[in-house]
């Protein structure tokens, strides 16, 4: 019984370090996000961290409009990270998770 639950407690300690170590490979995958007109380009990592906001000259004659944008923008690239950084973490944890019975929520 023991060496069932040591067995189990390397493993998750095995897959926690593999989650931290995707985490870590996260931060050099790039999402790109543009505007329709490609007026606002955005790059993030896919750990949610702004890495470049480029901003077209026509959207700095308009406070308003540039804000929208960058509401607009931003939050489509923190979208598409999002869903690649959940993807990624979750995909290493199903991997490492231990077939306990009537746990099987990540399958």
């Amino acid at each position: 019984m023991f060496g069932d639950l040591m067995g189990m407690m390397g493993k998750l300690k095995e897959t926690q370090e593999k989650v931290e170590a995707t985490k870590r490979r996260l931060d050099t995958v790039m999402i790109d996000e543009s505007s329709s007109d490609g007026l606002l380009k955005i790059t993030l990592t896919a750990n949610r961290q702004i890495k470049t906001i480029e901003i077209g000259d026509a959207l700095l004659e308009d406070k308003e409009q540039l804000e929208d944008y960058l509401i607009l923008t931003l939050n489509k690239a923190i979208e598409k990270a999002t869903n690649v950084h959940e993807t990624e973490v979750a995909a290493v944890a199903k991997e490492g998770m231990p077939n306990i019975p009537g746990l099987d929520m990540f399958k």
